[in-house]
């Protein structure tokens, strides 16, 4: 290959959650593939979690941007973009309104809640959607989508008959569940919930275990959690006769059992990576391509669950072309992968990779094409 502008390496990363979006981590691995005399395309890639929105919006000539004031991971106001792929196919990313990154300082896991989704939601129906995708990862909730079920006009109740407090904290005082009243225009919309893993809502894999922590939840908040979590479950299938397999369903977990919630209001599962991969043409610029290089800020064992690295390398093998991921960090990796690559190996003395993740990244590309070149 020899450095030869012949050489067509696609950059297809994902977002390097905390410092760079998918777009602008694609651009500074294309800019080191180019110094390295390689032909280079941008493609950010997205698996229903950060960034989504702006991956699936990027792909389509009629998009635009609305932006509401809704309700925040915590209850308060605050202003959420709401996507439009064309006049009739939205796009709500839970993150814009129930994300980590939308938090003022500490997370509260026991109150933070799923509600302002549901309100745009709503909004895209008023703006007269037959078509919504809801990517649910980067969330601040487990509220196993309660609160945006309570947004869309369902009845949840203590024992007083009195709505529920927000976020998964309350769920273990739920009596009673009522869906009857559900906005009825969700019947006539195709809801596809884009998510980023395949857990299911309860168990130690489940959306409180699992995630709990990381969203700043104590073992005994994760306990509480969890406890809220099978409540839910158990009232939703006996007052609105939500069926039990939900609970088990793949993505039922995802963004604190969000996915149960959109599911239990009548929405499709849909593993996010795969989706969007198709949405934004993977297959066809993989095999345009002589080598693809993806990434995301941390490889570990949560990547083989439906992260989109894997979902580019598993779409290169199958068309046949060497797949090289690039992380912030390496903790695991789940293989399938021609070659994997820190920033925090790649940093010189001195440099932060969380600190300069645009110059590694672009080290990333320029290293990539020369280990190629030399037959690596």
């Amino acid at each position: 290959m020899g450095g030869s502008p012949r050489l067509r390496v696609l950059c297809a990363p994902n977002a390097f959650k905390g410092t760079l979006t998918a777009a602008a981590a694609a651009a500074a691995l294309a800019a080191g593939v180019r110094d390295a005399g390689a032909l280079a395309r941008a493609l950010p890639m997205a698996d229903g979690g950060d960034g989504t929105l702006d991956t699936l919006l990027s792909v389509s000539p009629s998009a635009r941007i609305e932006r509401h004031r809704v309700c925040g991971p915590l209850g308060g106001r605050l202003v959420a973009r709401l996507g439009w792929i064309s006049t009739t196919t939205a796009v709500v990313e839970l993150a814009e309104t129930s994300g980590l990154r939308r938090l003022r300082g500490h997370p509260d896991a026991l109150r933070a809640t799923s509600r302002g989704a549901g309100e745009l939601i709503s909004l895209a129906l008023d703006g007269g959607a037959r078509h919504i995708l809801v990517g649910i990862g980067g969330s601040a909730c487990t509220d196993g989508g309660a609160g945006l079920l309570a947004a869309l006009g369902a009845k949840l109740l203590d024992g007083r008959g009195r709505p529920l407090g927000l976020g998964g904290g309350a769920l273990t005082a739920l009596e009673s569940a009522d869906l009857r009243d559900l906005d009825p225009r969700l019947r006539l919309c195709r809801v596809e919930v884009v998510s980023d893993v395949d857990s299911p809502l309860l168990g130690r894999l489940g959306a409180a275990h699992l995630f709990g922590p990381q969203k700043g939840a104590t073992d005994a908040e994760v306990d509480l959690l969890a406890a809220g979590l099978r409540r839910l479950a158990e009232v939703l299938e006996r007052d609105a006769h939500v069926p039990a397999a939900l609970r088990d369903q793949a993505g039922a977990g995802a963004a604190g059992g969000s996915g149960y919630g959109l599911a239990a209001a009548g929405a499709a599962l849909l593993p996010g990576a795969s989706l969007v991969a198709d949405a934004i043409g993977l297959d066809r610029a993989i095999s345009e391509s002589d080598l693809v290089v993806t990434g995301e800020g941390r490889l570990d064992r949560q990547t083989a669950s439906g992260k989109a690295p894997l979902e580019v390398a598993r779409r290169s093998s199958r068309l046949g072309v060497p797949c090289v991921v690039v992380a912030g960090e390496v903790s695991s990796d789940p293989g399938g992968f021609h070659r994997t690559l820190s920033l925090a190996d790649l940093a010189g003395p001195g440099e932060d990779p969380r600190g300069v993740p645009r110059r590694l990244l672009r080290r990333a590309g320029a290293q990539v094409v020369r280990e190629m070149a030399g037959g690596g």
